[in-house]
């Protein structure tokens, strides 16, 4: 008897999402937007409702034992709770929401990004919550008059790539909590993830010296001979050789001027993995690598080359380029 239910469950939620897709796509794409009466929604809540009936409730009783004070218990109430409609309306009509785009990111962390509400009328509008919408994380604020608001938000991207920021809402139920004033924002913006990197970060492949350096005969940045000297007080940790520390007790640091002066090739073939989101993953981390050592290092896929360089800019190209590969 319970499946009954479960097969008309399916089908009417599938409905509700194919609206809302339509819906949503009939919307504006904007950075900005300035709330009126033609995108700000007005519905009862469920405390609404109940109100509704006990509004009918007393009204018939009223009719029925011809209490005047019945009458006037139902008219006052009905009364508070238009003017609380009005109200309601009021708190978003007006108001107007800017956003700034959320920063780059790695896949698997929240795409942060902030709203900035702005009230131009004097008096304070109270109670306005935002969200991602159907996330059910609400942001709630109130906005002075004559000033801002500013309200953090966050989603988590499902995959690499540029990303649209999601629809999101805003709402108020001031004054009474009767009735649910709201509406629907399309933002413009996007957002840029780059793969995740691999954890721990895997050992970089081997580099070549510059043409014409004076240590051309290093040919590894992975501890060459000509690339090593004894460990000194003050050496970052990232410049000791720990596998030869492991093998022979000794601390070796690599010299920080040959490092600088190696070109590493970053190439996907060169992974050792199968899978191409892998591949992606320890580039990433072979990127962050290179660039936190201060290397001269170049990146290689299957659709483009970037020639070697460093740099934050050099290390943003090559982001750009796995997160679109």
């Amino acid at each position: 008897m319970d499946s009954l239910p479960r097969l008309w469950r399916h089908p009417l939620a599938h409905v509700r999402a194919r609206v809302a897709r339509w819906w949503q796509s009939r919307l504006p794409l904007s950075d900005s937007i300035t709330l009126n009466q033609h995108n700000v929604y007005i519905m009862p809540t469920r405390a609404g409702l109940m109100l509704g009936v006990t509004l009918l409730v007393l009204l018939v009783a009223a009719i029925n034992y011809q209490l005047n004070l019945g009458y006037l218990l139902t008219f006052l109430l009905a009364g508070s709770a238009l003017v609380g409609m009005h109200v309601g309306h009021g708190t978003l009509r007006g108001l107007r929401m800017n956003l700034t785009a959320p920063e780059a990111i790695h896949l698997g962390s929240k795409a942060v990004f902030r709203v900035h509400l702005h009230n131009a009328r004097r008096r304070t509008r109270y109670g306005i919550g935002l969200a991602v919408h159907g996330a059910g994380q609400w942001a709630w604020t109130d906005v002075p008059g004559q000033a801002s608001a500013t309200v953090q938000l966050a989603f988590l991207p499902a995959r690499r790539g540029r990303h649209r920021l999601p629809t999101l809402t805003a709402e108020t139920r001031f004054p009474l909590g009767t009735f649910r004033v709201w509406t629907l924002w399309r933002p413009a913006a996007q957002v840029l993830v780059y793969p995740a990197p691999e954890v721990p970060a895997p050992q970089l492949p081997e580099g070549q010296a510059h043409e014409g350096s004076a240590h051309a005969s290093a040919t590894s940045v992975q501890g060459e001979p000509d690339g090593l000297r004894a460990y000194r007080r003050g050496d970052a940790l990232k410049t000791i050789v720990w596998k030869k520390a492991a093998k022979t007790g000794e601390l070796v640091s690599r010299d920080s001027q040959t490092l600088q002066q190696q070109t590493l090739w970053l190439d996907q073939q060169h992974t050792g993995l199968g899978q191409f989101e892998a591949q992606l993953s320890r580039l990433c981390a072979w990127v962050l690598l290179a660039e936190q050592l201060g290397l001269i290092y170049g990146l290689r896929l299957k659709t483009q080359d970037i020639a070697p360089s460093n740099g934050l800019a050099h290390q943003q190209r090559c982001l750009l380029a796995l997160a679109l590969a």
